[in-house]
């Protein structure tokens, strides 16, 4: 064995033993602090034998997390992962009781409730310990690095080496806008993202513009697989099967990322040597986590559960997110009762199962996903695609300028440090490209400001009964069904939502200002000459309400028209930005309708709510107060930061539209480095380059 071998194998060592004389201390304190924690006997013992009493316990304790928590966690990843959550504390102080038995003579005992303090405050001890001294030995940190790096490779059959061209980690803080991020930098409440920004060899910002739907089902699928083609909304009702598709349902997320592929015939942005964390679809990686799409899938492709494995596994992420996960709650019930006591207004209910929501976003989703790139980096992975929904799901309750929202944001920044020191001592240098898929605009809800939803606008339009007391609209967001996979519950059915009384009343669907009003009983595409029939106050009392925008709907004589207030009627084929009903809502909206109008799913009327130039506001129709899904705003204006040795996103002068261009943008700055891999057939199956033979050719 060389010196370099004795001297890892020394430092390797010392670092044992420092974590355990740590723990050994840790464990003598707590036995003197705790009354029902005791580690002598009865007649009591000397002090040299009460520390030894606690090495042997503090030495059974570490042995058992490292060799036995992992087997526990993998055999109970078939538990929902919040009930995993509270089981930590329990798991962990059944693993000390354990310890305990193992003193000899008897001599440690503790009662249930005081094991599961004294495992919490250990296990949080020993990995602080451990890190700070893997912080302090570079040395140390890399050849944990190396020796992840060099399995993947073996799995690979790929070469050894550290040579090789830069890695890409692409992170998407989901629904953070152009201009929140630009003042959350400004303001110094994200440092990172304003370090970066103020390097000259750092990093690049600009805006792009979304589609006319402006929200994570659309742009996502865009950017990871070039094609958002027949996307309306974040839910849309197509009438040949009867059924709602949802972004953030697994059956409809994995429907819509075949319908995706099998366009562009091309695998995704990830396909090869790529990796999906947290996201709504695969973008064709072949490592995955948390990623919704795969969720509706048995056997293998359910691997994306593995993410909770991977970070649960070691006992002090679990404990530490366990308590991180407590905090958050009571930090929520906190912030809605002062905002109620404060009367703030626009305000929604913010009760029930939402702080565990919350909660969920903002600490285990985040500290999951992190730990998940952070592995993807650490293993040298060619392109790591995350998102981290945190902001978007707080914002949408709490309102995108609010200072709940921007506490989170300042959390996400120190995500991004995290990921940026680490990528300090990778196997491969890393570019990290942040981005975000929408934005979102404040603004009261359409119940709250008009004391009617959409639905009963509709319903009162078509002569139907309408309830005197305005029911709220079921807000849906990724969180919320995450939680609800992650519970092993089937998300909530938008056709049951609706409970139409007769088959041929309609389908009112909300996607936060865009609704999407559909006829059953008018087979394809309604027009607008067969609703004047069927039902004349619809169109006028939508067109003209104070609320709504504009509206979209078929012609026969005229083709597809825009009508507005005031019995405004423009073509689509004529729309001008800045003109008519439009006029309002910037440049771009023109041709974000004109597109969604060739869609086959498109609704038989789409309604975009109002938009208020001055304050920016719009109406969402479902219970939110930052809200995105139409035009009109901050929610059209997404952010795009990249390294500036990449090349720029567009030419000066031009203007980034849509996912799919970005998309495209994206998978050329892949190819922006000696020797990537690009696929040349694109693999079959939706779930990435491990299910399919693909043929990949070297650039460069």
């Amino acid at each position: 064995m060389s010196d370099g071998r004795w001297r890892t194998a020394g430092n390797a060592l010392m670092r044992v033993i420092v974590v355990w004389a740590v723990s050994t201390l840790t464990m003598l304190a707590l036995a003197g602090i705790l009354p029902d924690f005791q580690l002598q006997s009865d007649n009591g013992d000397s002090i040299t034998k009460i520390a030894f009493t606690a090495a042997w316990g503090a030495g059974a304790f570490g042995l058992l997390s490292a060799l036995v928590w992992p087997v526990l966690v993998r055999a109970l990843l078939i538990v929902p992962a919040l009930v995993l959550g509270m089981l930590v504390f329990f798991l962990n102080g059944s693993l000390l009781l354990l310890a305990l038995r193992l003193i000899p003579d008897g001599r440690g005992a503790a009662n249930p409730e005081t094991a599961v303090v004294v495992a919490a405050v250990m296990s949080a001890v020993a990995s602080a310990t451990s890190t700070a001294l893997a912080v302090r030995d570079d040395n140390a940190y890399r050849r944990r690095l190396s020796r992840l790096a060099d399995r993947r490779r073996r799995r690979s059959g790929a070469d050894s080496g550290r040579s090789g061209p830069p890695g890409t980690v692409f992170i998407q803080l989901d629904g953070v806008g152009h201009d929140v991020l630009v003042r959350a930098a400004g303001s110094g409440l994200m440092p990172t993202v304003a370090q970066w920004l103020a390097d000259e060899d750092g990093h690049r910002l600009t805006f792009w513009r979304t589609d006319w739907s402006s929200q994570t089902g659309a742009s996502q699928l865009g950017i990871l697989h070039g094609s958002n083609h027949d996307v309306p909304a974040f839910r849309w009702y197509e009438k040949e099967t009867g059924d709602v598709m949802v972004s953030s349902r697994p059956a409809s997320a994995l429907e819509i990322q075949r319908r995706a592929i099998a366009r562009t015939h091309d695998g995704g942005l990830l396909t090869v040597d790529g990796a999906s964390r947290g996201n709504l679809f695969s973008g064709g990686a072949d490592q995955l986590a948390l990623v919704l799409s795969m969720a509706a899938r048995l056997g293998k492709g359910r691997r994306s559960r593995s993410g909770y494995f991977a970070y649960f596994s070691d006992p002090a992420n679990a404990v530490r997110t366990a308590l991180s996960f407590v905090a958050e709650v009571c930090r929520e019930i906190g912030q809605s009762t002062r905002a109620r006591i404060r009367k703030d207004t626009p305000r929604i209910k913010r009760g029930g199962f939402y702080p565990f929501i919350r909660a969920f976003a903002t600490v285990v989703e985040r500290d999951v996903v992190v730990a998940a790139v952070m592995g993807d980096m650490f293993a040298g992975r060619t392109a790591v695609y995350a998102d981290l929904v945190a902001y978007d799901e707080v914002a949408h309750h709490s309102g995108p300028h609010s200072r709940d929202a921007e506490k989170v944001l300042a959390r996400l920044d120190r995500s991004l440090a995290l990921i940026e020191k680490v990528a300090e001592h990778t196997p491969r240098t890393y570019r990290i490209v942040l981005l975000s898929d929408h934005g979102q605009s404040p603004g009261e809800t359409f119940a709250g400001a008009y004391g009617l939803t959409l639905r009963d606008l509709v319903r009162a339009g078509c002569g139907l009964p309408v309830p005197r007391r305005a029911q709220r609209t079921r807000s849906g967001s990724e969180a919320r069904d995450a939680v609800r996979i992650a519970l092993h519950r089937r998300p909530v059915e938008e056709g049951e939502a609706e409970h139409r009384a007769k088959p041929s009343d309609p389908v009112v669907l909300a996607s936060g200002n865009l609704g999407l009003i559909s006829f059953p009983d008018i087979e394809g595409r309604a027009s607008r000459e067969q609703l004047d029939r069927s039902r004349p106050a619809l169109l006028g009392t939508l067109a003209n309400h104070p609320g709504i925008g504009f509206l979209l709907v078929r012609s026969e004589r005229h083709g597809s028209v825009v009508l507005g207030r005031g019995g405004i009627e423009v073509p689509v084929s004529e729309l001008k930005d800045g003109q008519g009903p439009l006029a309002s809502f910037g440049p771009g909206a023109a041709a974000a309708v004109r597109r969604t109008d060739t869609f086959p799913h498109v609704a038989d009327i789409m309604v975009n709510s109002m938009y208020d130039e001055g304050t920016g506001q719009v109406h969402a129709f479902e219970e939110q107060i930052g809200s995105h899904g139409g035009l009109g705003g901050e929610q059209s204006r997404p952010f795009l930061l990249w390294p500036a040795q990449l090349s720029a996103p567009v030419a000066d002068g031009t203007e980034l539209v849509g996912a799919e261009q970005v998309h495209g943008v994206l998978r050329r700055w892949l190819r922006e480095c000696p020797g990537p891999q690009i696929p040349l057939a694109a693999p079959g199956a939706v779930g990435g380059a491990d299910e399919a033979d693909g043929t990949v050719q070297a650039v460069g």
